[in-house]
């Protein structure tokens, strides 16, 4: 059984612009992308089992200072619903997950146990560099990167066409966390 899907949405991944191509062969799957240079290697090795193609990203969390803060940031810019505030007093820990129209969810979290390393504000540093948020069309980027710099946060880049064929511009959340807004 082949099966492809254009510009869509498969459970191991979101790509945008991509064509994904399915093959089913007795109980191996292979999955290929197209549409991206990157993205033309099966995944896997070109095997994915039945547990590993139901994967998916269940959320990304962030330490922050202030909960508030950071949610009303997602919520106003992002259209995110913030969910309720979870509280444990004993380890000194609170969190709320903050959901995408999409099912994508990120979880901030806030600590007084310890305290976690601090980075100045658009640090390149290893491992997480930013988070991507595709929001449908250049318009709506350039109209979200104006709405941010009309309301005193920093541009650091775009909008512009990147090397790669993405449309996007590059902010700061409130922690300083790099944020790309895609086309």
């Amino acid at each position: 059984m082949n099966l492809k899907v254009e510009a869509g949405v498969y459970e191991a991944g979101v790509f945008f612009g991509a064509q994904w191509n399915q093959e089913v062969s007795g109980s191996a799957l292979r999955l290929t992308a197209s549409g991206h240079p990157d993205r033309r290697a099966p995944i896997d090795g070109g095997r994915v089992g039945p547990m590993i193609s139901q994967m998916r990203i269940e959320h990304v969390a962030l330490w922050t200072e202030d909960l508030e803060r950071l949610a009303s940031f997602y919520r106003d810019y992002f259209g995110v619903s913030v969910g309720e505030k979870y509280v444990n007093q004993v380890r000194g820990f609170e969190s709320q997950f903050l959901s995408f129209k999409s099912g994508a969810r990120m979880e901030i979290m806030r600590t007084t146990a310890f305290s976690p390393i601090k980075y100045e504000p658009a640090a390149q540093r290893m491992g997480l560099t930013h988070l991507a948020f595709a929001i449908g069309s250049e318009q709506r980027v350039d109209e979200l990167t104006e709405r941010l710099r009309r309301d005193g946060y920093a541009i650091l880049d775009g909008p512009r066409r990147t090397g790669d064929g993405y449309y996007e511009s590059v902010t700061l959340d409130p922690d300083g966390n790099r944020i790309e807004i895609a086309a």
